[in-house]
């Protein structure tokens, strides 16, 4: 783990390891077998990177035609690597100086880790440079596709905080409780970063990873080895309310512990008055899975409210819930003002989670329905629907495909359509499904550019133009955009 290259105890310069190469650490593949690259294994080199991957990543050619990606590096600059791995054809770097900025960097970046933790690959960047290479990379992905020429792609709206945007934090804690770790993984390896004082997170999320981490040194608290399988601390969930002000705190551990985690959270809450949920979580598994099936709570509250716009929200430990409340609103409105509703018109919420969009259409609306495979998502929007008041809401669990095939079965007449998928997008049958319920406009969210523009060449065969898409910045300083995407269905004469 990073921590047992520490050069210098907390409080000094931060951990510096690189991990195994994200794609593997298999050897160099070639078709001809004579050929060995003319870069090795931790040579140090300088290159001139030239742009910028889908996963944030500074490229470069090297001279033997493989390509270099190095974390933390942006177009133009000119760096100083060391190489870390070489696998099928390309080969993986950190920075270890940077020679020459680019001119894309900013002057004072909110993190000056960025390179090392690798969590907001496009931090060091300028913010107006962000946008318009996240613009960029919409509009590349949808020039592969013929048939989406002429879609007008929008200039990003932005939320209201470009940093500390984050109410909602899952880390990994790792080490001993003597010199606890709380963080994130760094890209495809088990390295746990620790994280102090992260510029994403919302303040009083830092405020409770410090307090935790001084709780787990001063009660001796074990913390989970997954190799020996001996402990009990795995993971520390934080969510913030920011129209309450309030904080939960779940303590995710390998097996019930009630005197443990009782005395850590009456030390965290005691140094942090603002906590007002707080909750263990039992996790025995062996997967990434981070929560478990079983919640204990140390506090009589067992859920926060929130707000986006009009619209209230009961969180429990394991409900889903946008991590970046102004980004949801940016969308959410978006979304209502593509609708276009009068009243009468009935709605279908595909992928509806806990009900956001759908409690947001609601009040515009005759009916919403909402569709949702996660049972516990819905019981959380029937929840919400009747905190709202919201009586011409319904909620269904199950199969997409399932559902939608039970609503046409049905007669049920759809106005409007809004489909938030997975990255992965959504299945064949279902898109059919949905074309078959013939609603005049569909209005599509996507997390993912290149399962998004997959789809809108689906829907157009089904009949259905897109005609312009709305960028949204859910995730400044990441390589992540949000869409949404307008789309009309052509009446043939």
């Amino acid at each position: 783990m990073v921590k047992d290259e520490r050069e210098i105890k907390r409080g000094g310069k931060r951990p510096v390891k690189q991990s195994a190469s994200p794609r593997g650490t298999a050897a160099v593949v070639s078709k001809d077998a004579r050929w060995t690259p003319q870069i090795k294994r931790n040579a140090v080199m300088e290159f001139a990177i030239t742009a910028l991957d889908e996963d944030g990543y500074g490229t470069a050619r090297t001279d033997d035609g493989m390509t270099l990606r190095v974390g933390g590096a942006l177009p133009s600059d000119v760096v100083l690597v060391r190489i870390d791995q070489i696998s099928r054809g390309t080969a993986y770097g950190h920075m270890l100086k940077l020679l020459h900025p680019s001119p894309l960097r900013s002057k004072r970046p909110p993190c000056t880790e960025s390179a090392d933790c690798l969590g907001c690959p496009l931090i060091a960047m300028k913010y107006r440079e962000q946008t318009a290479w996240k613009r960029g990379m919409i509009l590349a992905e949808l020039a592969k596709h013929s048939d989406l020429a002429g879609i007008t792609v929008h200039p990003l709206l932005s939320p209201e905080n470009l940093i500390h945007y984050r109410t909602t934090a899952k880390l990994t804690i790792a080490g001993k409780w003597s010199d606890p770790f709380i963080g994130i993984y760094r890209r495809a390896s088990h390295d746990v970063y620790d994280l102090d004082q992260c510029p994403l997170h919302h303040p009083l999320i830092n405020k409770v990873v410090e307090a935790v981490r001084q709780g787990i040194v001063k009660l001796k608290v074990p913390v989970y080895n997954p190799h020996s399988k001996m402990g009990l601390l795995r993971y520390l969930v934080v969510r913030v309310s920011v129209h309450e002000r309030k904080a939960m705190v779940v303590f995710v551990t390998a097996q019930r512990s009630y005197n443990e985690i009782h005395h850590l959270g009456r030390f965290v809450q005691g140094m942090i008055p603002e906590i007002e949920v707080m909750a263990q979580n039992v996790n025995a598994s062996e997967g990434n899975v981070i929560l478990g099936q079983k919640d204990y709570f140390l506090t009589p509250q067992h859920y926060l409210t929130e707000r986006i716009g009009d619209v209230a929200f009961q969180v429990s430990p394991r409900s889903f819930f946008q991590v970046n409340n102004s980004g949801a609103r940016l969308i959410y409105e978006q979304v209502k003002r593509w609708a276009g509703l009068g009243g009468g018109e009935n709605v279908l919420d595909l992928y509806c989670g806990i009900g956001g969009i759908a409690l947001f259409l609601a009040d515009q609306a005759a009916q919403v329905i909402g569709i949702e495979v996660v049972e516990e998502a819905v019981a959380d929007a029937r929840r919400n629907a009747k905190l709202n008041g919201r009586k011409n809401c319904r909620f269904e669990a199950g199969d997409a495909a399932e559902l939608l095939e039970d609503l046409a079965e049905e007669g049920q007449r759809i106005d409007v359509a809004v489909l938030n998928p997975p990255r992965k997008g959504c299945a064949p049958d279902v898109l059919d499904t949905v074309a078959g319920l013939a609603p005049s406009r569909i209005i599509y969210v996507s997390c993912y550019p290149q399962s998004l523009a997959r789809d809108l060449v689906a829907l157009k065969s089904r009949g259905y133009c897109c005609r312009e898409i709305q960028p949204v910045d859910m995730f400044p300083q990441t390589v992540h955009v949000e869409n949404v995407a307008l789309l009309e269905r052509q009446v043939t004469p």
